[in-house]
């Protein structure tokens, strides 16, 4: 019998739910390894899709999906998802240009009834289909799936006292792995681990297991039982406070407690919370050793795990050194993230400065504002945070940051295509969406030395700063340890040509310049998007017939529209051609092969200027 035996045979949710009960354990072990040989290959999340591969077979087994809708929260781990609907031979191109999405899309499946990508989204959602299907009066069920590290986003507590109102049949799903990306911070998480670790419900459960060990049968009768008695121990009101009516917590590994539980739920009307425990990583020895490590990997091999990597710095790296060594200089220096540890790359800096690190959970509405109160009372904080979840924390940006000019230092990772995670995660519009925003100072660098000293440069300012870089590594220049400033609102002239002359921003400064040899052309490198440097575009525009802005994000709203507002308040008349991201969601795939397609590699620049000018490519 192959290791995909049974595997191979599900290609629908029907197919699944036609097995013998006694067989879905083997399933459990083919897919988890299907998803370690897979996402080896491919890249992709790991540990999170490891820890839901029961749960993902017990919740296609017992509801009716498509008809019952599945939300899961995040995404990442709906991997056992794709397989179980038609999609485990597309798992070859998971996340690749042309490929499955490494998280549930609407126009992908029928079966993914939410698109996701970002946290604490599920109960949102599931609710609003809830209330969908009553007021349609359909007979089907509303289940969002839920991490403990996205409950701690306040998105999450909004949808919770809502659906307390509410007169709907929906179920919560709590996946409780001790986990989000970091490990999760806060009362939520305490309050959890106190219902699986309460001193009565253990001494209580080991005295019992000193009295049945003679009786294997009692014992066993005692283990299945121990799960509804948990329930009944553990402070389940934070969740019956919302109207809920909570069951739990059980073992998410345990087919045979797992399956039962969700067909008596699935008969049950109202508002329903199912407390599931499973571990991060489950079945993989080195995930389950360092969840944090195998949550989201690029290619690997299986068998030796993760090797160390080396070569060019990554931007996020640069970051990392530059607050280590800020903090060290400056006392006032406090750096928070949300829920970004080592994504952003502070976990040096939380070693070593630990009483100046903030983790806020998944709530970056709230980490802007706690920043924006620590600067008014004088501290410097730095903020570091991926471009796309920035968008979610806008009007605390505007209105407790900006409005209140306070000095937050926002260090913006991720800023511009980010690859395979795709739309949802690629940082198009920070740009566009700073760059209107009164007091706001902001940077893009060209390499890692800018990098560092554009941090520097904005933890200088008494004013809202912003230095956006891109993910991934660096060009090769490697930053010296000072903690050296740039002179404010100024850019770089790096070649002078004729006629042409690009004013290229952040990471597109190299593809500028690989056209601007083959053009002849100058290239401008402009580093600050705001203040713009003026005197530089003025001078360019009066030896130039055409200027050419080039930015990593939205073309609408970004530094090439604050270039064109620039020269029309004074009056001159040069034309201008604005290349950037075009006014579309842009699929995953590998940043060199989007940058390609999108014309914004040094090629795709050259032939969009001859294009222009109406030359023969």
């Amino acid at each position: 019998m192959s290791d995909s035996s049974l595997l191979n045979t599900i290609n629908q949710p029907e197919d699944l739910r036609r097995l013998e009960r006694e067989k879905l354990p083997q399933l459990a072990n083919e897919i988890r390894r299907f998803l370690i040989d897979s996402v080896s290959h491919t890249g992709g999340h790991l540990s999170s899709n490891l820890g839901t591969v029961e749960l993902s077979v017990a919740l296609h087994y017992v509801f009716n999906t498509p008809e019952d809708r599945l939300v899961w929260d995040v995404g990442h781990q709906s991997y056992t998802h794709k397989i179980l609907t038609g999609r485990r031979e597309q798992m070859a191109g998971l996340r690749t240009k042309g490929g499955i999405s490494g998280f549930p899309r609407r126009e992908e499946s029928a079966y993914d009834s939410f698109g996701v990508g970002h946290s604490s989204t599920s109960i949102s959602a599931a609710l609003g289909m809830a209330v969908a299907a009553r007021q349609k009066g359909e007979e089907r069920r509303s289940v969002a799936i839920i991490g403990d590290g996205a409950l701690t986003g306040g998105m999450a507590f909004e949808a919770l006292n809502n659906a307390g109102v509410t007169d709907a049949n929906l179920l919560v799903i709590l996946n409780d792995n001790d986990m989000s990306i970091s490990r999760p911070v806060g009362a939520i998480n305490t309050i959890l681990a106190r219902m699986m670790s309460g001193k009565a419900f253990n001494v209580a459960r080991n005295r019992a297991r000193s009295v049945l060990g003679a009786a294997p049968g009692l014992l066993d009768f005692a283990r299945k039982a121990e799960e509804h008695v948990k329930g009944m121990l553990a402070p389940s009101t934070l969740f019956e406070e919302f109207g809920f009516s909570y069951f739990g917590p059980i073992d998410g590994h345990d087919l045979g407690a797992l399956i039962p539980t969700l067909e008596n739920l699935r008969q049950l009307k109202g508002k329903l919370f199912l407390h599931v425990v499973t571990n991060k990583g489950q079945g993989y020895k080195l995930a389950e050793a360092d969840p944090v490590l195998y949550h989201g990997v690029s290619s690997f091999d299986a068998s030796e795990g993760i090797l160390p990597g080396n070569g060019k710095l990554t931007y996020t790296q640069v970051f990392g050194d530059w607050l280590c060594d800020m903090a060290a200089a400056d006392p006032r220096l406090v750096a928070i993230t949300p829920a970004m540890a080592e994504g952003s790359g502070m976990t040096c800096f939380a070693e070593q400065f630990p009483t100046r690190y903030f983790d806020v959970g998944i709530a970056e509405q709230h980490a802007v504002t706690f920043a924006a109160g620590l600067a008014a009372d004088g501290l410097k904080p730095v903020v570091a945070i991926y471009s796309t979840f920035l968008q979610r924390a806008y009007d605390q940006l505007i209105h407790d940051v900006a409005l209140q000019n306070l000095p937050v230092v926002f260090a913006i990772d991720r800023g511009g295509l980010v690859g395979a995670d795709g739309a949802t995660h690629h940082g198009s519009f920070d740009l566009s969406f700073l760059a209107c925003v009164p007091n706001m100072m902001i940077m893009a660098p060209a390499d890692e030395t800018e990098c560092r000293q554009m941090l520097s440069t904005a933890f200088e300012q008494n004013c809202p700063t912003a230095v956006r870089y891109p993910r991934g590594k660096g060009t090769g220049n490697k930053p010296s340890g000072d903690l050296a400033t740039l002179p404010v609102g100024r850019g770089k002239l790096l070649r002078q040509g004729h006629k042409i002359a690009l004013l290229a921003f952040g990471s597109l400064v190299p593809a500028a310049l690989a056209a601007g040899e083959q053009l002849d052309a100058s290239v401008a490198n402009m580093r600050f998007i705001k203040p713009l440097d003026t005197e530089l575009i003025v001078e360019l525009a009066r030896n130039h017939s055409l200027l050419v802005s080039v930015e990593e994000n939205s073309v609408i709203g970004g530094a090439g529209a604050e270039i064109e507002r620039h020269l029309t308040e004074r009056g001159i008349n040069v034309s201008l051609l604005r290349l950037g991201l075009p006014d579309r969601f842009i699929e995953h795939g590998e940043q060199i092969e989007l940058l390609a397609e999108l014309g914004l590699d040094g090629s795709g620049i050259v032939c969009a200027i001859n294009k222009y000018l109406d030359k023969p490519e």
